[in-house]
């Protein structure tokens, strides 16, 4: 791999979970090659406190994780993405912004550990699963010889990603 840094950014509605989880995964992991943002087109305007909870219990970063809009990213200083990757079907399904430099789109959908009802723990769970499915994803993505590869052939490997374990209906 080339020693640039590729920026991605993770976009799901809210930007509270999954969006969130995914960011923090990726600068932890792929701190060395990638630069992780997160986005939402409706943010929810707070972390939900269960991601913040599983990413300090999986030993992850939580400081400076905010749910903030996607317009952020339109802005003529904000950093040119290389990859936008959706981690929700809605956002999936979204009319996104033309955003600079056409980069790489994925979808890595699977199901939203918010939704989930029942105790704290089975809460907990959801997002423990969530994780565990967003972790498996960004190491697959972090271990791909981005720099060797002809654009479409990523194209295909990152979107390949989204439809490994845990991918919800929107990844079919």
């Amino acid at each position: 791999m080339s020693d640039r840094i590729f920026n991605v950014l993770f976009l799901c509605t809210g930007n509270s979970a999954r969006s969130i989880l995914a960011e923090s995964i990726l600068a932890k992991d792929g701190t060395e090659h990638f630069r992780a943002f997160s986005a939402g087109s409706q943010p929810k305007g707070e972390v939900n406190p269960l991601a913040i909870e599983t990413l300090r219990k999986m030993g992850y970063p939580v400081e400076g994780l905010r749910s903030k809009s996607w317009d952020e990213f339109e802005q003529p200083d904000a950093p040119k993405m290389d990859f936008i990757i959706t981690v929700c079907d809605n956002a999936a399904g979204e009319v996104c912004p033309i955003w600079p430099g056409h980069p790489i789109k994925a979808h890595w959908g699977i199901e939203d550990p918010a939704a989930a009802t029942g105790t704290h723990i089975e809460k907990l769970a959801a997002f423990a699963t969530a994780f565990r499915y967003l972790k498996n994803r960004v190491s697959l993505f972090a271990a791909l010889p981005i720099a060797k590869l002809e654009a479409s052939m990523l194209v295909d490997k990152v979107a390949d990603i989204g439809r490994g374990e845990g991918a919800s209906a929107g990844n079919g």
